[in-house]
């Protein structure tokens, strides 16, 4: 063991040191990956800071064209003023000037070089503006993939990092618990070697002891013992033969528990016969409306006949319980009364085999039923196959039985090594009996819960199907304590019986055993007459003393048995006092439902007149007071007309209180009394009976119910710890969302801040922008006024 949990240590240990080392490899690249991450991050930080100053430029370079745009304009409008002025010129005659045309080249070549920039300028920004958006995506894309990657990465650093610990706990329980185990192997180990040497000791002083007394014996016998008889088999049938008395007492035992279980494996057998003639009645044809097939009636007469079959098992095994005492031997060949019991048991594995048949074709007539469906059906054939079963093991057990009791009608029909074989297979065949009756236990509650759900199931075919529930049920727990009960006394029946001649050598005729016995019983006798008992006596203080004693404890007997009857006469005082008031509450609750009643419809007549003609003055009216129905007492019209006289009596019980009322010309008192207690006691017993019934039912349906929610429980705690799991992964989703929106929070911060600040650089360039602009208009200004002065 000290080897094995070595082993297990070293290999705990590698798997350690691997999952170490596997951790330190994942550490390493999800630090890479965060350096990767971290670096692509500020390099998407650079584009971005380079996008916003090429956004800068353009927007300079769309200010720069706007100003372009409106000199181009200027120019071209002093180009047409200027046209105009040389047209007006040509007609008186001058010509044109030579410096306008020479500036208007320059402008128009100015002009000319601009627009060409102006595309170049746009050509780049676009082709820059691509590549910018190209990279972006790209790096995107990539940020997105490393984020998946390190969160892989986290996740599996997470996992591995949790069973690492689980594994250190658990090498650390490991540990612990191997080294309290090491502690108390040595500990054991040193109080083994104690005992070792303390036994060698007494063994060395044993057998220096029985040296020496076989020494001593072997020199007795040979000097004094001319032969020995055991050693001959003729002489040895001479000496009287050893009984063993424990042996006697365990099979009685034995004999008294088998009884006990067959007993209850009778009373189930006997249930389930009676209630499977009762359900024939029932289904498929109830017989008290429609006569049923002639097969149900033959089936139903045969199992009438159950109880003549059945009873006569427990007697048998009764009678050889009986047979069984301390002053006899119990053996194969003496047990006579087990060839009986074999009898018994043939005759109803006969009967058995007689119903088989009509079991199965009622089963058929069942499947034949119009509202049978195909799982009924299937049901129905499984039932038929346990019921094959079932007989056939009960011939299994038949035969086994009939083989052990053999050898009391013949000697030497069966040697000691086939009756133990024998036996082995009578345990293996009681637990094929409780298996094959468990599997239809089953097979018939599915048919039952089946056969609930057809829309032409009736209350007594329920209650019968329950009925035969539990009558199999407890045929189940018979077979199964038979068969435990069985097997752990096989070695006992198996074992030599305890009867044998001396020293141990070949084996007697069990016939003998009588003979002995006999001799034991007159050696007792003979005892029991030689042995006198001597008479007892008391000192004369000691007598005093007791009949002091005697008298006080008499006197105070007599004052508790005066108490106790006053107690029990009080007591029932009491309960009659009970069931008056409760009587009395319950005609009031009556009286109380009758005068709402009343009240109610004189509310709806009132209403109903005052809701026609002219409202009429109505006198109050009060109801009559009822008479209860218990005090009132039956009372006789007959003997009311006459005027005769009438006595009322009052009988009061633990089940009621009952007033009666008699008159003297009809029936006599005693006779009216005797025949109302029997009418009330038969009402009450019918309602008991009709209570038991329904308790039984519920019982077994609130046994069944019970077992599916046991069940449904365990299914409900498989269903919690995987919410709970589910929601360990859904706050772990939650915080990390929370963390991911925290992030996302604050760069949305971080760029509106950004964002701020460029719209304030750019309304700086604006107003920058605008100053030029008002500069250069006053400078367009000042040169046109110039050029119209000269």
């Amino acid at each position: 063991m000290a080897a094995d949990l070595q082993s297990k240590y070293t290999k705990l240990a590698q798997e350690y040191s691997k999952l170490r080392a596997q951790n330190q490899v994942l550490k390493k690249a999800v630090v890479d990956e965060q350096a990767t991450s971290a670096s692509v991050k500020d390099e998407l930080k650079q584009r971005e800071q380079s996008l916003r100053k090429v956004e800068q430029e353009m927007d300079s370079l769309s200010f720069r064209n706007q100003q372009l745009a409106k000199r181009v304009e200027l120019l071209q409008e002093e180009l047409l003023a200027s046209e105009a002025k040389g047209k007006k010129s040509k007609s008186k005659g001058d010509s044109p000037s030579q410096p306008n045309m020479q500036t208007q080249i320059v402008f128009d070549e100015d002009l000319q070089k601009k627009i060409q920039e102006n595309e170049r300028l746009h050509i780049q920004f676009y082709e820059a503006d691509e590549q910018h958006r190209r990279q972006e995506a790209q790096l995107k894309a990539r940020l997105e993939q490393l984020e998946k990657g390190s969160e892989q990465h986290q996740a599996v650093v997470d996992g591995l990092t949790s069973k690492y610990m689980e594994t250190i706990e658990k090498l650390q329980s490991d540990k612990a618990r191997l080294e309290v185990n090491a502690q108390t192997l040595e500990r054991e180990a040193k109080d083994c070697r104690i005992r070792t040497e303390e036994c060698q000791q007494q063994l060395r002083k044993y057998q220096m002891e029985l040296n020496r007394q076989l020494k001593q014996s072997s020199s007795v016998i040979q000097e004094k013992v001319p032969f020995n008889d055991t050693k001959f088999s003729d002489y040895n049938s001479l000496n009287v033969p050893p009984h063993n008395r424990r042996h006697q007492l365990k099979a009685r035992d034995v004999a008294g528990q088998a009884l006990g279980f067959v007993q209850n494996l009778v009373a189930a057998l006997l249930n389930l016969h009676s209630y499977t003639d009762q359900r024939v009645h029932i289904y498929p044809l109830d017989s008290s409306i429609e006569t049923i097939s002639p097969l149900n009636q033959k089936f139903s007469h045969y199992l009438n006949e159950n109880a003549a079959y059945v009873r006569p098992l427990e007697d048998g095994l009764l009678q050889l319980h009986q047979s069984i005492t301390e002053d006899t031997v119990t053996m194969l060949e003496t047990v006579n009364k087990l060839q009986d019991f074999s009898k018994y048991f043939t005759a109803y594995t006969h009967f058995l085999q007689k119903i088989l048949p009509y079991q199965l074709k009622s089963l058929e007539e069942e499947c034949e039923a119009p509202l049978c469906s195909t799982s009924l059906t299937s049901k129905n054939q499984e039932l038929q196959n346990d019921m094959k079963r079932v007989t056939s093991v009960f011939e299994k057990l038949q035969t086994y039985i009939s083989l052990l009791a053999l050898p009391s009608l013949q000697e030497d029909a069966m040697p000691q090594s086939s009756s133990s074989a024998v036996f082995t297979q009578l345990a293996a065949s009681l637990h094929s009996l409780h298996d094959a009756i468990k599997e239809m236990s089953k097979h018939y509650s599915q048919k039952a819960s089946l056969e609930q759900e057809l829309p032409t199931v009736t209350q007594k075919l329920r209650t019968t199907n329950e009925c035969l529930l539990s009558s199999l049920g407890s045929l189940t727990n018979s077979t199964q304590k038979i068969a435990t009960f069985f097997s752990n006394n096989l070695d006992f029946f198996t074992s030599s019986t305890g009867y044998g001649p001396r020293g141990g050598s070949g084996t007697l005729n069990p016939v003998q055993a009588e003979s002995m016995l006999g001799n034991k019983k007159q050696a007792s006798a003979y005892m029991q007459a030689v042995r006198k008992a001597r008479p007892q006596s008391v000192p004369y203080t000691e007598a005093l003393t007791n009949r002091h004693v005697l008298t006080s404890s008499t006197e105070s007997r007599e004052g508790l048995t005066q108490q106790v009857l006053q107690s029990q006469e009080k007591i029932a005082r009491l309960e009659q006092e009970k069931e008056h008031w409760l009587l009395e509450a319950q005609l009031g609750r009556v009286r109380l439902e009758k005068e709402t009643q009343r009240i109610t419809d004189l509310e709806a007549q009132l209403s109903a007149a005052m809701g026609g003609a002219a409202p009429t003055a109505q006198a109050p009216v009060t109801p009559a007071p009822h008479d209860s129905p218990g005090s009132s007492g039956f009372q006789d019209q007959d003997c009311e007309e006459r005027g005769a006289s009438k006595e009322a009596t009052q009988s009061t019980s633990l089940v009621g209180m009952l007033t009666t009322t008699t008159c003297s010309e009809d029936v006599s008192e005693e006779e009216s009394r005797e025949h109302l207690i029997k009418s009330h006691y038969m009402s009450r017993v019918a309602e008991l009976t009709s209570q038991l019934q329904m308790a039984d039912s519920k019982a077994v349906h609130f046994h069944a119910e019970c077992r599916a929610l046991a069940k449904r429980l365990t299914i409900a705690e498989k269903s919690r710890e995987a919410m709970t799991e589910e929601l360990k992964v859904a706050n772990q989703n939650i915080s990390r969302l929370q963390d991911e929106l925290a992030t996302t929070k604050r760069s949305y911060e971080d760029q509106l801040s950004m964002m701020s600040d460029h719209l304030c650089s750019m309304n700086e360039t604006l107003s920058k922008q605008r100053e030029e602009i008002d500069t250069l208009k006053l400078g367009s200004k000042g040169n046109s006024k110039k050029n119209k002065g000269r």
